[in-house]
């Protein structure tokens, strides 16, 4: 292995250690060993070495959530190969860029979708495409089973790119965010600590593993420990109820919670195994949380985390917990909050949050100048969040400078949305927002401004089918409703605060 301080090399300390115990319990009774996950990931990184890839290499993965798909992550950091991720319900237009700007030497897809990859990688110059499918089949899979079960872990060193994920902003165009080893392995063995993760653990994961929480922070927390997972494709109301007696640890979006509260199975004693609820990648809602304790005696710990920097602040294990804070910085982790000229913020004032630490990344892919943007002269990034300290040292996000919508822990960007809509023949122009929902905390709306005649409104269910076709199903809007105009400001900008005010109880 070496002495290289990477992600892969503290994993595998705890293949050798735990041998034969359940790293994965899977629906069935099915179960995965750490020895097998050493061997299996072996075999998955020999053949990217027999294609001939070299270390710092993306690999691009739009598969479903699996055994097999955790193998292929694994394989990639032992290998020294640079993983990038992609969301399952991502389109054609999105899943282009993505491939034209990450550039992969490798791209793995369900076989659903070979059709449409083939074409994209033909378009896009790259040389080698193999299938995952959600069943643990495919061309991927099959390759794999002739490769050794042995393979000697790449020097990756702790600067060394382990993924590139995602993250758009206001122009709507996507910026590659490049994560080292040093960053995912600093920040997992902090959870570990700060979490009070170890061998005894059982962890119920029903997230997906195509962004930070599901991959990073519970893979790593269940990983770097020694702990078991029991491994959900997916959050099913009925297969989490069930699985609760026989977990310690539960890591959700605040969704998951309150499709839990609103079955009447969930009790004390049904959670009497359990030793803490972790929420995250959403603002949990004063009720959820209220209500939740009153059903199960438990406060879930809430915590704020981002792409660039994985998790930064968190609610304690052991202390309290305050209810619509997001807790304390992580250990070696600086969270300021200033004002628009970059001063700290004086008492609970509202402000800019920034962050510094080893978790923070260092840059975005093949954008140096939006980089030095992001970034203050003292090695702060620049979070675009809205955030106050109180006088305990608790974090509170009280709003999103860049208006980003967290629809059920993943993240809408309006003007990515807006840029597919304005394209439409029915419509002028359009605002997107996210209101309160019930399930989802915030979902999308959009309101536009039809192209014809104020009599002459477009058929709401038909643009939504439209645009269906067209981006990801969590992006697309649950209503649209016209209006003669977009209320603006004396400099022309859309006032959305006004249009959030209005349409607030749209969806309840």
């Amino acid at each position: 292995m070496g002495s290289a301080r990477n992600l892969f090399s503290r994993f595998r300390e705890q293949f050798e250690r735990n041998g034969a115990k359940a790293a994965l319990m899977l629906p069935g009774g099915q179960t995965v060993s750490y020895a097998e996950l050493d061997a299996r990931s072996a075999q998955f990184a020999n053949l990217l070495d027999s294609l001939g890839f070299q270390p710092g290499e993306r690999v691009t993965a739009q598969v479903p959530k699996s055994a097999e798909a955790l193998y292929l992550y694994l394989a990639c950091l032992r290998g020294g190969y640079v993983f990038h991720p992609l969301n399952t319900g991502y389109q054609r237009a999105e899943l282009a860029f993505f491939l034209g700007d990450a550039q992969p030497a490798l791209v793995v897809c369900a076989q659903e979708s070979y059709g449409l990859f083939e074409e994209l990688c033909e378009e896009h110059d790259v040389q080698s495409l193999l299938t995952l499918n959600g069943d643990g089949t495919g061309s991927l899979v099959e390759r794999c089973q002739k490769q050794s079960k042995l393979h000697e872990p790449h020097g990756a060193y702790a600067g060394s790119p382990a993924a590139l994920l995602y993250s758009s902003g206001t122009t709507g165009v996507p910026k590659g965010i490049v994560l080292s080893n040093e960053n995912l392995l600093s920040n997992g063995e902090t959870l570990v600590k700060i979490w009070g993760f170890d061998e005894n653990d059982v962890l119920l994961h029903a997230l997906p593993i195509y962004h930070v929480h599901g991959l990073f922070v519970a893979v790593s927390c269940a990983l770097l420990s020694g702990a078991s997972m029991r491994w959900l494709e997916a959050f099913d109301l009925e297969q989490v109820l069930a699985d609760l007696p026989l977990c310690t640890v539960m890591m959700g979006v605040p969704t998951y919670y309150t499709r839990l509260l609103s079955d009447i199975r969930l009790s004390r004693e049904r959670c009497s195994s359990l030793r803490v609820f972790i929420s995250g990648s959403a603002p949990l809602l004063l009720e959820t949380f209220t209500e939740f304790e009153a059903r199960t005696g438990h406060r879930i710990l809430e915590r704020y985390g981002m792409s660039e920097a994985g998790m930064i602040t968190s609610n304690p294990l052991y202390g309290q917990r305050l209810p619509g804070t997001v807790g304390l910085p992580l250990p070696e982790v600086d969270v300021r909050v200033v004002d628009d000229s970059g001063q700290p913020c004086s008492g609970e004032s509202v402000g800019m949050v920034q962050v510094r630490g080893p978790n923070v990344f260092s840059g975005y892919w093949k954008l140096p100048d939006k980089t030095m943007e992001d970034f203050t002269k003292d090695g702060f990034f620049q979070t675009g969040d809205l955030g106050s300290i109180n006088e305990m040292g608790y974090l509170s996000i009280v709003g999103r400078a860049k208006d980003l919508i967290i629809s059920g822990g993943l993240n809408v960007y309006p003007k990515e949305v807006e840029l597919v809509i304005d394209e439409l023949p029915e419509v002028l122009e359009s605002a997107v927002i996210g209101v309160p929902h019930k399930d989802f905390g915030e979902a999308v709306v959009a309101v536009i401004v039809p192209a014809g005649a104020a009599s002459e409104n477009p058929n709401e269910t038909e643009l939504i089918e439209t645009l269906k076709g067209q981006i990801s199903g969590f992006k697309v809007p649950k209503r649209i409703v016209a209006t003669e105009e977009l209320p603006r400001n004396a400099m022309g900008k859309v006032q959305k605060k006004l249009l959030r005010e209005r349409y607030a109880r749209l969806l309840s």
